[in-house]
C-alpha cells in the first residue's frame, strides 16, 4: 500500500486523538480557573482603616497583626476621616476607637463578603474577649440585593453578550467602519437594557442611571471589540482565543463575588486588567459610591475598547490591501467567427 493512500487514514486518527486530549485539558483548565480562586478565598493585604488616638489604637493594631498578611492597615485621626476613606473606596472598613468603645465601620456595597468577614474576624473576636464592638454599615448595598448576588450574576451575561456580538460581527463579514458601528451600537443597547433591568425594574443598583448604562455598555464593548478585533487580525481562531480568555480567566478572576484582595495573587490583580473585573469594580463605584475610585477601571475598559476597535479597523485595512495586491485573472478571449 502506498504512503499517499495511508495519509488520509492517519488524519482522522489524529483528529480523534486531539479531541480526546484537548477536551479533558480544557475541562481541567476551566475547573482550575473557577475552583482554585474560590477554594483559596481569604483576605490578602485587605485595606482596613484604624481611627482614634494613637495610644488607644495600639491594641486594635495588635489584634489585626495577629491575622498575618490579611490586612493593610491605614491610620486615620478620627471617625470622620475613616468614613471619608470608606466612601472614597480607599479602605473596605475601619475600626474606630471612641469614648463609647470600639466601633467597626463596614461597606457592604463594596463587598458583602468582606463586610461579613470583618464582622466575624474583627467584631466577633473582640466580643469573644469581652469587648463588645458595634458595627455600622456606612455604605450599604441595595436592600433588594443585600448579598450582592444580582450584581455578581450580571458579570457572566455581559461577557456572553460581548462574545456573541463580536462573533456575530465576524460571522457576518462586517469590516471596518461598519463593524465598529455595529459593535458600538450593540453595546449601547445592551447598556440601556441592562440598566433598565437592574436599576429601573429590579432596583438592585441605585446609582446614576446613565452612568450605570454607560458602564454596562462599555463592559460589553470591551469584550465584543476584543473578540472581533482579534478575529480581524488572526482569523476565525481569534474569536475562540478572545472568548476563552474572557470566560476562563476574566469571569473567575473578576472578584465579583468577593473582592480582588480576597483572591490569591496574582489572580486578583490580573482580574482587574480584564473587562469583567474592571467592569464589576466600575459598576460598584458608580452604583453606590458616586463614582469614587472609578478612574482606573474606566480607563482599563476604555483601553480595551479603543485598542480592540483599532484592531478591527487595522485587520480590515490589511485584508483590503492584500486583495488589492492580488493579480487580476486574465479573461479568455472568445474566438472570432
Amino acid at each position: 500500500m502506498s504512503t499517499a493512500s495511508a495519509t488520509p487514514t492517519r488524519a482522522p486518527a489524529r483528529r480523534l486523538i486531539a479531541v480526546i486530549v484537548l477536551v479533558p485539558a480544557l475541562a481541567a483548565l476551566a475547573l482550575w480557573a473557577f475552583a482554585w480562586p474560590a477554594a483559596r478565598t481569604a483576605p490578602r493585604d485587605l485595606p482596613l482603616g484604624v481611627a482614634g488616638p494613637a495610644a488607644a489604637t495600639v491594641p486594635v493594631e495588635q489584634q489585626l497583626a495577629a491575622h498575618e498578611g490579611a490586612f493593610e492597615v491605614h491610620r486615620y485621626a478620627d471617625e470622620a476621616a475613616a468614613r471619608d476613606a470608606i466612601e472614597d473606596r480607599t479602605v473596605y472598613g475601619a475600626v474606630v476607637v471612641t469614648d463609647r468603645g470600639p466601633e467597626l465601620l463596614t461597606a457592604s456595597a463594596a463587598s458583602p463578603v468582606v463586610a461579613q468577614f470583618l464582622q466575624q474576624a474583627v467584631a466577633g473576636q473582640a466580643s469573644a474577649i469581652g469587648t463588645p464592638m458595634k458595627t455600622v454599615d456606612v455604605v450599604a448595598a441595595s436592600p433588594k440585593d443585600p448579598r450582592g448576588a444580582a450584581l455578581t450574576a450580571s458579570v457572566l451575561p455581559l461577557a456572553l453578550a460581548g462574545i456573541a456580538a463580536g462573533a456575530v460581527v465576524t460571522l457576518l463579514g462586517l469590516r471596518g467602519v461598519r463593524a465598529v458601528t455595529a459593535l458600538v451600537g450593540a453595546a449601547a443597547l445592551v447598556g440601556v437594557a441592562a440598566a433598565g433591568i437592574a436599576d429601573s425594574w429590579l432596583g438592585v443598583i441605585t446609582g446614576d442611571w446613565w452612568a450605570e448604562a454607560a458602564t454596562f455598555g462599555l463592559s460589553t464593548l470591551a469584550v465584543s471589540a476584543a473578540v472581533a478585533g482579534l478575529a480581524a487580525l488572526v482569523g476565525t481562531a481569534g474569536t475562540g482565543i478572545a472568548a476563552g480568555v474572557v470566560m476562563l480567566f476574566g469571569n473567575p478572576f473578576s472578584g465579583a463575588s468577593s473582592a480582588p484582595q480576597m483572591l490569591p495573587e496574582p489572580v486578583g490583580t490580573i482580574g482587574q486588567w480584564l473587562p469583567p473585573g474592571a467592569g464589576t469594580t466600575l459598576l460598584r463605584s458608580v452604583s453606590y459610591f458616586d463614582g469614587a475610585a472609578a478612574t482606573v477601571p474606566a480607563l482599563t475598559l476604555g483601553w480595551w475598547a479603543a485598542l480592540s476597535l483599532g484592531a478591527v479597523l487595522l485587520g480590515s485595512a490589511l485584508k483590503s490591501r492584500a486583495r488589492s495586491g492580488e493579480p487580476v485573472p486574465k479573461r479568455e478571449l472568445a474566438p472570432v467567427g
